[in-house]
């Protein structure tokens, strides 16, 4: 499934709607399928002393760089502690 590992988010459907369309009637222009900007990541724990593969969004990406990739992890219940 399209699901960020970190997040948890997913697609979401949008529609848009010309400028031309809401001054006149509504006139729907279709629904549109928006995905994330998913990644495949290949991370280095050190604190486990592991690699782990992940698809991670950009967003999950900004995350862990703020917080840190093993309190990341663990809270999104990627890694257990012993």
């Amino acid at each position: 499934m399209k699901t960020c590992a970190i997040t948890k988010k997913s697609s979401i459907i949008g529609g848009g709607y010309s400028n031309r369309t809401r001054a006149t009637q509504f006139n729907p222009t279709g629904k549109v399928r928006k995905y994330l900007n998913l990644q495949k990541k290949r991370i280095f724990v050190p604190e486990i002393n592991k690699f782990i593969n992940i698809k991670i969004s950009t967003q999950g990406m900004r995350t862990m760089k703020k917080r840190g990739t093993y309190a990341t992890l663990l809270k999104a219940g990627l890694i257990k502690t012993n």
